[in-house]
């Protein structure tokens, strides 16, 4: 099956077709780095980091470049609250950001450009929109007139002229004498004081909102690139002002060739925000949950769908990908890494498991598959199948659950995680088999009060009990 990406423009799911064959370049809005990376900030990067992944697993040669925004309203608010330089906060956080997302195994891009870095370019695209009809120069800034390109309005987000007024709000409704109609965006802000200013044509300023990224995109990638995207929050007014921008100073469309954005994150059912108190930050979300759990539960819905972050979806994703941990972890200490191409069960989880990835990256039909095998490998090592089929259901797991989704280890962690469980059941086995065969004895004479006290003698010992048709097996949690 070709690869499929659901596009944000067309609004259809198109066959990805690179403009360089083998080849393909990815710009992805990347972070105002104001405040602590939060969870939401790790759903666009971990999305991104799958795409990318399986895109590499494809045979395609990835150029994949994500922003920082390092001057902004916000990022100065802050400065100036704390009276240092504006990019010691951005600085600090950038820092933040790098060190949750190495802990959630994110692979690093192979650009971060920053605006700071990028006012040379900033300035040349400004210049051509003005010369070019499409930006007009203002007393207090610089202004894309929309009204020269009408027919590139709503092409994300199927918006009209007419309902800009209402549905704008935040950064592209700026109040400012210079504008000639509200709709218009800032290219160039004018100076004001205390902010961190440039020297330019137009005067002493620092630049809009959205000219950073059509300007770093088409520095790191070209005037054509494959694939421009984000969380679904910035389509408007930030990609939509991307397009008019991009193409109105290239003079030809698209620049882009698919649009591609991610769902946010809930929490508990509700929008995440400061102002409704359910926050959280990743630092915040890793004190309780493991980097790799908190990123199997990121992946547990497809790209483009809302994540619900609440209780009920930490504890299966936690419980999953400690099946799935252990089942590695049990495979490489007996048997190690083997081939899987020639057997029939692990080849057929690779074509579903494909199909899956190939339509529009959809990891919720990859995870069935990972606990799949998961549930094979259990089995042989139960079973002591021979060490061949061993080592080739943890070859598929370390391929796809780990070189693809990104949830799995180093090997060499693994290993000694196993080794330590190893030790600690060893440690608590006697007392334990004495515990659930005391526990068996009560459920048959029905004293049930006995048997949960027993059931909670041991998850105090950290044991985890699960029931099956052939009898109850545990785990250390």
């Amino acid at each position: 099956m070709a690869l499929r990406v659901y596009d944000t423009r067309s609004r259809t799911k198109r066959e990805l077709i690179p403009l360089v064959e083998g080849q393909i370049g990815i710009y992805a809005c990347g972070i105002t780095p104001y405040s602590p990376s939060h969870i939401g900030h790790a759903r666009q990067a971990v999305a991104f980091d799958i795409i990318v992944r399986w895109l590499r697993k494809s045979g395609l040669k990835v150029n994949y470049i994500a922003n920082f925004t390092d001057i902004d309203d916000k990022i100065i608010a802050v400065s100036s609250e704390e009276g240092v330089d504006f990019l010691e906060v951005a600085n600090r956080n950038i820092d933040d950001y790098f060190e949750v997302m190495d802990a959630l195994n994110v692979t690093r891009a192979d650009a971060y450009p920053r605006v700071t870095e990028t006012i040379p370019e900033i300035q040349e695209m400004i210049t051509n929109l003005i010369d070019k009809g499409f930006a007009y120069v203002a007393k207090d800034g610089v202004y894309f007139e929309i009204d020269t390109a009408p027919e590139k309005y709503g092409q994300l987000t199927g918006q009209t002229l007419e309902m800009v007024r209402e549905g704008a709000g935040g950064r592209v409704d700026e109040t400012g004498s210079g504008k000639r109609d509200h709709r218009d965006f800032a290219l160039w802000k004018s100076a004001k004081e205390g902010e961190p200013i440039w020297e330019s044509p137009w005067g002493p300023g620092r630049p809009g909102w959205h000219i950073e990224c059509s300007a770093m995109s088409l520095k790191h990638l070209g005037e054509r690139f494959d694939i421009h995207g984000g969380g679904s929050d910035l389509m408007f007014p930030h990609h939509e002002a991307e397009i008019f921008q991009s193409e109105c100073c290239l003079g030809h469309d698209p620049v882009v060739q698919y649009w591609i954005h991610n769902g946010m994150i809930n929490v508990d059912g509700e929008k995440m925000s400061k102002s409704e108190g359910n926050f959280w930050t990743v630092r915040d979300a890793l004190e309780s949950i493991d980097p790799l759990v908190l990123r199997y539960t990121l992946i547990n819905a497809p790209y483009r769908q809302p994540v619900d972050f609440n209780s009920v979806m930490i504890d299966d994703s936690r419980l999953n990908h400690g099946r799935l941990l252990r089942a590695y972890s049990d495979g490489l200490t007996m048997a190690g890494i083997g081939d899987w191409s020639q057997n029939v069960e692990l080849s057929e989880a690779n074509e579903r498991f494909s199909l899956g990835m190939n339509d529009d990256f959809n990891t919720r039909v990859a995870l069935v598959e990972v606990q799949s095998v998961v549930k094979l490998l259990r089995q042989m090592i139960d079973s002591n199948s021979d060490k061949s089929s061993i080592s080739a259901a943890t070859g598929w797991l370390a391929e796809f659950a780990g070189e693809v989704l990104g949830i799995l280890p180093s090997k060499e962690e693994a290993l000694s995680m196993s080794n330590s469980e190893a030790e600690a059941r060893s440690a608590i086995s006697s007392q334990v088999e004495a515990l659930l065969e005391a526990r068996e004895s009560a459920r048959e004479s029905k004293n049930w009060s006995r048997a949960d006290e027993i059931r909670d003698e041991l998850i105090s010992m950290g044991v985890i009990v699960e029931d099956g048709a052939d009898g109850p097996t545990w785990r250390i949690e």
